[in-house]
């Protein structure tokens, strides 16, 4: 999952980006919210934490370009505003929700988790297909209720395509949702990390979890559990 974070703060930014790393996002930082605006525009952002109070252009200017902009990902508001006014402002404006400061950062990543879920039309905690359940929270993985361990990036690759389960994603587009900004990209890596998702997830080679569509990239290939 690919994350934007827009906050001028450093401390709060830096915080931010230090624990959302740790919880298995790639993050993408602006301090101002022209910089934010830009990133929202030009990067594959998966979900937003944009604050309210932001120099050169302010917190709902950005949330209202956006979405005249045509993007429709999550966006948390971070306000050290009390007025419940402010708060309706910033959901009328295009956001999902909020947290006022000071806030602990379990409950913003709670959010962003929900966020996320919603986003990719999963109304359970869990991302479960049939034997394989991902659980967000903890960051663990299990096939048959037996726990199986993955790198950081792999972990990163498998929740992105169980989100978008039965949706073809290209490599580009798999490569863009694991790396920031500045990190120099490898679409030819995606088949490397599916090559060891395949044999850790599916090692007698039964499930089969992900198909590989011909010139177009690769699809998350067990039915999300409704039940």
């Amino acid at each position: 999952m690919r994350i934007l974070v827009v906050e001028d703060e450093p401390g709060i930014r830096e915080g931010l980006r230090e624990e959302l790393v740790r919880a298995g996002f790639s993050v993408d930082l602006a301090d101002n919210g022209e910089d934010g605006l830009h990133a929202g525009l030009e990067y594959p952002i998966d979900v937003a934490i944009i604050d309210l109070g932001l120099p050169m252009m302010p917190g709902l200017e950005v949330i209202r370009a956006l979405r005249e902009k045509g993007k429709n990902f999550p966006i948390l508001v971070l306000t050290a505003r009390n007025r419940w006014q402010d708060k309706v402002e910033g959901l009328e404006a295009g956001a999902d929700d909020y947290v006022s400061k000071p806030f602990h950062f379990e409950e913003v990543l709670a959010r962003v988790q929900a966020l996320v879920r919603r986003a990719g039309g999963w109304s359970t905690p869990e991302l479960i297909c049939g034997p394989i359940v991902l659980d967000p929270r903890r960051q663990i993985v299990k096939v048959a209720d037996k726990r199986v361990d993955l790198t950081t990036f792999e972990y990163r690759l498998l929740e992105h395509m169980m989100l978008r389960a039965g949706q073809v994603l290209s490599r580009l587009e798999l490569c863009e949702g694991l790396y920031e900004e500045e990190t120099e990209r490898d679409s030819n890596i995606i088949d490397v990390y599916m090559g060891r998702l395949r044999k850790k997830l599916d090692p007698n080679d039964e499930l089969k979890p992900f198909e590989t569509v011909r010139n177009r990239g690769y699809r998350f290939a067990i039915p999300r559990n409704t039940g």
